[in-house]
């Protein structure tokens, strides 16, 4: 692990550790606070995947058809994390609606990062194709069962089973991660606002005057993200 995955590790030993000696009333130092950790430059940037190799791991998620595949398209043109998608129940495609959309939302079997990340995000390019292909194939509540078995969410299993395929097809550059990477620049070459960006993507608010109000409408967002297909094509 790089030290930055090693100090969220430690980061979330620390408030375990601490929140057990409060509740016990545990006198004493918490023997992981303050442990130093050197910088090191040992931090993998990732890449975003250019345009053209986007439209051809697509098109490989058409031709293989099965749902490791959808699951990979679903997040292509949504920038979800691997985690929201794989933990999605059935119930939150949405397909018979005006606007096609996917409700992320808190489930007993997986837990969202931050409070923003719980939105609705339109179907649209490929995603959409990818949702309506899980939706008729499932013949259980989850959407992704393979990936997901009511008590827990297997995104690790996931990661490693759909990153060793994304290198067989794009290069080594690039890993599931990086469609987030990707959905980023997209929406920034259409102009898209910074705070719908966020939104969209399912980052933490940067200011206190992005949590005033409800946030853009589906419409809105589902304009945007078309704005990005469309000038793709």
């Amino acid at each position: 692990m790089n030290i930055n995955t090693v100090k969220r590790v430690f980061a979330s030993v620390r408030s375990i550790i601490n929140l057990v000696m409060k509740e016990h009333g545990i006198e004493g130092k918490n023997a992981f606070s303050g442990t130093f950790m050197p910088d090191r430059d040992d931090v993998t940037r990732r890449k975003p995947i250019p345009n053209d190799v986007l439209k051809h791991i697509q098109q490989r998620c058409m031709e293989a058809n099965d749902d490791p595949r959808w699951l990979v398209a679903l997040i292509s043109d949504t920038g979800m994390r691997l985690s929201e998608a794989a933990g999605l129940a059935v119930e939150d495609i949405h397909l018979n609606e005006e606007i096609p959309y996917v409700d992320i939302s808190q489930h007993p079997w997986r837990r969202l990062k931050t409070p923003s990340s719980q939105r609705k995000l339109p179907l649209v390019g490929c995603s959409l194709w990818g949702a309506q292909q899980a939706v008729h194939a499932s013949t259980s509540p989850y959407l992704f069962p393979r990936y997901c078995d009511g008590v827990t969410t297997h995104s690790n299993s996931a990661s490693a089973t759909l990153n060793k395929w994304l290198k067989q097809v794009a290069g080594s550059d690039y890993v599931i991660h990086s469609f987030r990477h990707s959905m980023r620049d997209r929406l920034r070459a259409v102009n898209c606002p910074s705070d719908m960006i966020n939104q969209i993507g399912g980052w933490s608010k940067q200011s206190i005057g992005e949590t005033y109000g409800d946030g853009y409408q589906l419409e809105r967002t589902m304009d945007i993200l078309k704005q990005v297909i469309l000038c793709e094509n």
